[in-house]
């Protein structure tokens, strides 16, 4: 089966609002398609989905509580299902929607955004010949094949693929090419420390007078460093996995005032060593709090 960005253009739908037609028609040739609102951002999440509070479920890619059949959780929302693009749900959205975007790695496929002309010349120099897709200021390469997204690989190189979104520009000039090793040692990293003072997270404080019912601090170090090996040693589903981790912790010693700022910034920083971003730790914990009413 041709790939979408093989076509030369959408097939007019004039019952529908232009960009839905297109959404509707990538879908059809199995590209995951989500509406963009004003300044090229993803709509907010309902009242339901807002600050994370059903959980981000949509994220992890796994079974849970969050069934919202909005637009929500940013790229999460990409779909290929013509039934829930043309919604009720997403109806107000499409009506809004000033761009079209796709989920690269839900198609088995890697942009790498070159967001100006010395970005090009680099890529011209260095990165083998594929799809190019002219953009505002740059170019799209489009490779075939999913991996890692991350941005500022290099000045004016953003990788989007798995857990990103792209812009849909068009369909684009020359042949696409698998997605070459020196385009994923890009994305490669050192693991991450996490600084005390830059996780964005709060200590629980002790509930009135509550004591210690663990007695002894071995208690508090089996758990913290129970938690560690199981994040180190997770196979997928970090974002799962990150959570449970927090919420278990947080259920056995949040509420004695033993947890201190130290022990957060132990599975802060395993978490991170695993993947994870520090914006989904502080996610992670906030979501552990809430769903333990602290």
């Amino acid at each position: 089966m041709a790939h979408p960005t093989d076509f030369p253009r959408d097939p007019a739908r004039p019952a529908l609002p232009p960009h839905l037609r297109t959404a509707l028609w990538l879908a059809e040739l199995g590209l995951p398609v989500m509406p963009l609102r004003e300044g090229k951002q993803p709509f907010g999440n309902c009242r339901t989905c807002t600050r994370s509070a059903c959980g981000d479920r949509p994220h992890m890619k796994a079974a849970g509580p969050c069934e919202c059949p909005a637009p929500c959780h940013g790229w999460a929302a990409a779909t290929a299902d013509p039934d829930v693009l043309a919604s009720p749900a997403w109806a107000a959205a499409w009506r809004k929607a000033t761009a079209v975007a796709y989920h690269p790695g839900g198609a088995a496929l890697t942009v790498v955004d070159l967001d100006d002309a010395d970005a090009v010349a680099w890529a011209r120099q260095t990165l083998p010949a594929t799809k190019t897709v002219p953009t505002t200021r740059g170019e799209h390469w489009v490779y075939l094949g999913a991996m890692t997204s991350r941005n500022d690989v290099r000045p004016g190189v953003d990788i989007k693929s798995a857990m990103a979104y792209a812009r849909w520009l068009g369909p684009g000039i020359g042949t696409m090419t698998r997605l070459p090793d020196v385009v994923r040692a890009l994305a490669v990293k050192e693991p991450a420390t996490v600084p005390a003072a830059s996780c964005a997270v709060t200590v629980p404080a002790p509930l009135g007078d509550a004591v210690c019912r663990h007695r002894s601090p071995a208690y508090l170090e089996r758990g913290i460093a129970m938690a560690e090996q199981r994040i180190k040693e997770a196979p997928g589903a970090i974002h799962r996995t990150v959570y449970r981790m927090f919420l278990a912790v947080l259920s056995a010693h949040g509420q004695c005032g033993c947890l201190a700022q130290a022990h957060i910034d132990r599975l802060f920083t395993v978490a991170q060593e695993k993947g994870e971003s520090l914006r989904h730790c502080e996610d992670a914990w906030s979501n552990a709090r809430m769903k333990l009413g602290m």
